[in-house]
């Protein structure tokens, strides 16, 4: 006891102030500061050597015999000690809202002794000179903090006081709920330091800055208007139900509906990343800090996405869903019953259907939007959650500012986009369409099959959605097409197209990451996309799709059944895929006929006529013609049966071949880059095909 701290002028604060939650509190820190002084000045009476200045690093004869004679006693309480708690608590119960310090008291079911306790250990947080009181009455200057037994003395209570003890044990509200943290565990139980968190600190002082262990964790989860019906859900968390699963698809409102729902029944809402949780070095202490932040401010978490923890995490959902605090999980992932020793309620997150979300974009955008630009129409493709669509609206307008200041459907388009996430670059190829419909050369049927499939890409929500007209739970909204054509004839670049007419990307599958030699692994890398393409908004090619959409045959040897599993893998998986494919082949007859019952549209891809030519000629060439050439493009079209592809590689071959020259393209050089075309084919120079031109021909 080397100092010796006056016991005059230790009020912390003045209690005068307009907050009631402060105020409650400071009255409450008064009363303690007055039975610490008073403990002073009885310690100060039976204390022999006051001024020694060495005290608290040795203990003398004289000190251990004073031990062995007596414990001092804390003082009775004043007799005006109760009033004053009184009428602080008076006051107290008049707050609306509750103050804070009463609602811990009231949420977490604290007693009187636990109070007091708590606010003796607050007291060096708030007032520094408390630091050296404390290590005036442990006897000891470098323990600043008061420990159990001092805590115990100062409320009058015996140190042997099985019951008292009991409320700073491991499983006692105050240390179980993490506002009070016991140090020094190699001490005896008495002699063990008390602390309160910073966090705690800091919000019984008014301040809700979350826990900087979890900030990257947590977000808040303000409510949603539009993302559903949140009344039931809310009737059951107002019920204290404690843990509920939501299941959502691609573009689901899992979150949002959580979020309303807990503000219908009086709760914020905190969402905790699993994702994040997931590559935490210490996921079980954040879980903790998390658990105590809701308890904090009366919140309710809300934990998404649920499939980003897997079965190594079992043991960190069930410290999760074990919580005194309403959990609500939201994800794709089913409900597994080793996740929780609790019964959850099991609902379904319904989707963001096209109605509401122009009206969610327009009202995160935040500015009116120009008549040109109908957010309808533009984000019907697009199955966005409302943060993306909040996201998205923000994207939009940077975009629309780097261009100029107006909107433009462009720039809504590719907001949304940019909400795509990154893991099927990895397993396919992106394209970001850079054509449209006038650039496709292709027979009125074909172009009009091509825009239906556009219209179903479109209101496939509505239609299969709102309107149930693809009835049976295993079934996905998704859209698939086959597109059946020879080599060139427009399938990839008619795909595209689509894309880009829905504002989306292009993905498309690259089968050399896919198809394996080993068994299973082809089914496995084809999950991987479907489970990848689930979190896109963007067209999924697979070309060449004969390949992995092959018949199934009779089983003969292993090789056919493993051929079998394969394709009966990709029978289901296709039933309830949820975005937009397109198969592309240039043999139709091997694709199974299971596989076309599933298909949506069939579209098959003549090779072009002469007309058609022309018109693929004359758009091919286009940049390389000068006024007044003297290039015979009718007869080409006529006379060289081509497809488009393949008029498209011998306009690139010319342009090489004037790029060299450094001049126009000519006749000759056309002529040539069909030689080397043919060649490429494998086809003859025929006389009665280049007619007039053969004498072009290179020797």
């Amino acid at each position: 006891m080397a100092e010796d701290p006056t016991a005059e002028d230790l009020t912390v604060v003045d209690p005068v102030t307009e907050d009631p939650s402060l105020r409650h509190l400071l009255d409450r820190v008064v009363l303690v500061e007055e039975r610490v002084r008073r403990a002073v000045a009885a310690r100060r009476e039976t204390d022999p050597n006051p001024d020694d200045a060495f005290r608290g690093l040795y203990l003398t004869d004289e000190a251990v015999n004073r031990l062995l004679d007596a414990r001092p006693q804390a003082p009775a309480p004043d007799r005006t000690d109760a009033a004053r708690h009184a009428e602080a608590e008076a006051r107290a119960d008049t707050a609306d809202p509750p103050t804070r310090l009463r609602r811990l008291t009231t949420d977490l079911h604290l007693t009187d002794l636990d109070v007091e306790i708590l606010l003796i250990t607050l007291l060096p947080d708030l007032d520094d000179r408390f630091e050296s009181f404390y290590g005036y009455l442990n006897d000891d200057v470098t323990r600043r903090r008061p420990s159990i037994g001092l805590a115990l003395e100062l409320c009058g209570l015996s140190p042997a006081d099985a019951a008292a003890r009991g409320r700073l044990g491991a499983t006692a509200p105050l240390v179980s709920a993490g506002l009070l943290l016991t140090e020094d565990h190699d001490r005896p139980f008495l002699g063990r330091a008390l602390r309160v968190p910073d966090r705690v600190t800091a919000h019984l002082l008014g301040d809700d800055t979350p826990d900087p262990r979890v900030a990257d964790l947590l977000a808040p989860c303000p409510p949603v208007p539009g993302a559903g019906d949140a009344a039931p859900l809310a009737r059951a968390l107002a019920a204290e139900i404690p843990l509920v699963h939501l299941s959502e698809d691609q573009g689901g409102a899992g979150p949002a509906l959580a979020a309303t729902a807990l503000a219908l029944a009086g709760r914020p809402a905190l969402a905790l990343d699993l994702a994040r949780l997931a590559h935490d070095p210490a996921p079980s202490e954040a879980v903790r800090t998390a658990v105590r932040e809701a308890r904090l401010t009366g919140a309710g978490l809300v934990c998404t996405p649920v499939d980003a923890l897997d079965r190594e995490h079992v043991a960190l959902l069930r410290q999760l869903t074990d919580t005194p605090v309403p959990v609500v999980l939201v994800g794709r992932a089913p409900w597994d019953a080793a996740w929780s020793t609790r019964p959850p309620l099991l609902l379904r997150a319904p989707r963001v259907e096209p109605t509401a979300r122009a009206s969610l974009w327009q009202d995160a955008y935040g500015q009116p939007v120009p008549a040109t630009v109908d957010l309808q129409d533009i984000l019907s493709p697009f199955l966005l959650t409302p943060g993306q669509l909040g996201r998205a609206a923000r994207s939009a307008a940077q975009n629309a500012v780097l261009d100029g200041g107006e909107l433009r459907a462009e720039h809504v388009r590719l907001g949304a986009r940019a909400q795509n996430a990154a893991g099927l670059d990895r397993l396919a190829r992106r394209v970001e369409p850079g054509v449209g419909w006038d650039d496709l050369v292709l027979p009125p049927d074909v172009l009009t099959q091509l825009r239906e499939l556009g219209a179903r890409a479109r209101h496939r929500d509505r239609v299969l959605g709102e309107w149930g007209m693809r009835p049976g739970g295993a079934r996905g909204r998704g859209v698939v097409a086959l597109f059946a054509g020879d080599s060139g004839t427009g399938k990839t670049m008619s795909a595209e197209v689509i894309a880009a007419d829905l504002g989306l990307d292009l993905y498309t599958v690259d089968l050399s990451t896919v198809i394996d030699k080993y068994v299973g692994e082809t089914e496995k890398n084809l999950e991987r996309i479907f489970t990848e393409a689930a979190g896109v908004n963007g067209v999924l090619l697979f070309d060449e799709a004969d390949a992995i959409f092959g018949k199934r045959s009779e089983v003969k040897d292993a090789h056919d059944r493993y051929a079998n599993v394969e394709s009966a893998y990709l029978l289901q998986r296709m039933e309830s895929f949820d975005g937009l494919a397109i198969l592309a082949t240039n043999l139709r007859a091997n694709l199974d006929d299971a596989f076309t019952r599933r298909l949506d549209l069939v579209i098959d891809f003549p090779v072009p006529d002469a007309d058609q030519r022309l018109a693929l000629w004359e758009r091919c060439l286009a940049p390389l013609l000068s006024n007044g050439h003297d290039l015979d493009l009718r007869f080409c079209a006529e006379s060289f049966e081509l497809a488009g592809g393949n008029i498209r590689s011998i306009a690139v071959t010319a342009g090489y071949l004037a790029a060299e020259s450094g001049s126009p393209v000519t006749m000759h050089q056309l002529i040539h880059a069909v030689v080397r075309e043919y060649q490429k084919l494998g086809r003859l120079t025929l006389a009665s095909e280049f007619g007039p031109y053969m004498d072009l021909l290179v020797p």
